[in-house]
């Protein structure tokens, strides 16, 4: 004789077993390996680090001026 099974317990399992297979589908779809996310990191913090480097500070005596750069 067959062995006796729950039902509900087999429908979740199979659910469960589904759900699965199509999480390793999407990692292998669309994951970023961790050099990929290391890589792009540095390359956005590099970015930042130019970004920065790049501004300009008002002097102290500047107050007078117009901020478009203008006489005032």
């Amino acid at each position: 004789m067959g062995d006796v099974i729950n039902l509900r317990q087999a429908r979740k399992a199979r659910a469960r077993a589904e759900k699965e297979a199509q999480a390793q589908e999407n990692r292998a779809r669309f994951g970023r390996t961790g050099a990929e996310k290391q890589r792009d990191a540095d390359a956005a913090d590099r970015e930042t680090r130019r970004h920065e480097g790049h501004r300009v500070d008002p002097s102290p005596g500047d107050d007078d001026k117009d901020p478009d750069g203008g006489a005032a």
